[in-house]
């Protein structure tokens, strides 16, 4: 373990002298890398001198407790000692889940995309619901939400709804949430009180950098339209809404949130280069996931991945098995328990495949 650890320290002051160099400061992508990963580097130089004293301590106990000429510090000598003995494997295991490569994805920011799919306007209702538990879940991580264009439902809620989420390790965090959910309940527009199941889809996109995606400008068709929707006159006079068709892929990305057709079109434009890079990613996630045998993110856009079920106050989260009786609260928002839970799972299939490669 602490072979490990001095390859990670040697790597941490090497990137501690980089970030402040003028060169490295005035390279604004470098220097926000470098940084990011300096954060991360520091956590493991904490549990290496955490680590470096309990084995000192278990030593130093050993010695006492074998030389035993003074039972004062021998009794001392045994607390210390099954401190240590108890702290060291614990440790560990941080250690080796700390030391798992993190993907070079979950620090972008995201956009996500939720649709209602099957069930008519109770499916529209449920997507305004998924939408609020996912701007409520981001608020309470400190992230910023901002909305890049929408379809309203007949009844409430939304046919469709796109929003940018900012913040740290967003992708990391939202990734989780990419496949389709779904609710059963009685919906509002039921008047028998029978249960229904409708369903959403959940698109999460790793949010490219320019650098990430070049796109030739010449094959990209360009249309501006009028904004629908709230926001009174103005929004249905000028033609501020603007949709980008990508001619090779066909993809389509468009925005209608700002009021200024420059605003939309760099929105846009946004969500387009997210688009293309995530057909890259996806590609990689599914060939990843077959190697691992991955059930946390396998990349198939179709798979149903958790069920709300409202008669029993119940989430399911059917890729680990996880059914948690607190359907309200994580409704409202309440998400990182099961997050954390796919996190954890996830990590140790990594875990697993790093240990296989040793």
């Amino acid at each position: 373990m602490l072979e490990k650890l001095q390859i990670v320290k040697q790597r941490f002051d090497e990137v501690s002298d980089l970030i402040i160099q003028p060169d490295i400061i005035s390279d604004q992508k470098r220097y926000v890398q470098l940084n990011k990963e300096y954060k991360d580097l520091r956590l493991l130089m904490d549990k290496r001198e955490h680590y470096i004293e309990l084995t000192d301590n278990l030593k130093e106990a050993e010695e006492i407790i074998s030389d035993g000429s003074d039972p004062e510090m021998v009794e001392m000598a045994k607390m210390q000692y099954d401190e240590a003995r108890e702290g060291i494997p614990k440790l560990e295991e941080e250690i080796r889940f700390l030391l798992i490569p993190k993907d070079p994805e979950d620090s972008k920011n995201a956009v996500v995309e939720l649709r209602a799919g099957t069930g008519g306007d109770e499916a529209s209702i449920f997507a305004g619901d998924l939408f609020r538990m996912y701007s409520k879940y981001c608020e309470s991580k400190g992230w910023n939400v901002s909305t890049v264009d929408y379809s309203e439902g007949t009844n409430g809620g939304f046919k469709e709804i796109q929003f940018e989420v900012s913040g740290e390790d967003v992708y990391g965090t939202l990734k989780f949430e990419a496949g389709v959910h779904r609710v059963q309940r009685v919906p509002q527009t039921e008047t028998q009180g029978r249960v229904h199941t409708s369903a959403a889809t959940c698109m999460v996109f790793p949010e490219a950098e320019e650098f990430d995606v070049e796109i030739d400008p010449k094959d990209v068709r360009i249309d501006y339209f009028c904004s629908s929707g709230p926001g009174g006159q103005s929004v249905n006079t000028t033609y501020s809404a603007v949709r980008l068709t990508h001619e090779p892929t066909g993809l389509v990305a468009q925005c209608q949130d700002q009021k200024s057709q420059h605003k939309n079109k760099e929105k846009a434009f946004k969500v387009l280069r997210s688009r293309l890079y995530d057909l890259e990613l996806a590609k990689k996630q599914e060939e990843d996931a077959a190697k691992r045998g991955s059930m946390v993110t396998s990349g198939d856009r179709s798979a149903k991945i958790r069920t709300y079920n409202y008669p029993q106050g119940r989430v399911t989260d059917h890729r680990i098995g996880l059914t948690l009786y607190d359907l309200q609260n994580i409704i409202n928002g309440d998400l990182q328990k099961v997050i954390d839970e796919l996190m954890l799972a996830e990590n140790t299939e990594k875990l697993k495949a790093s240990d296989e490669h040793l």
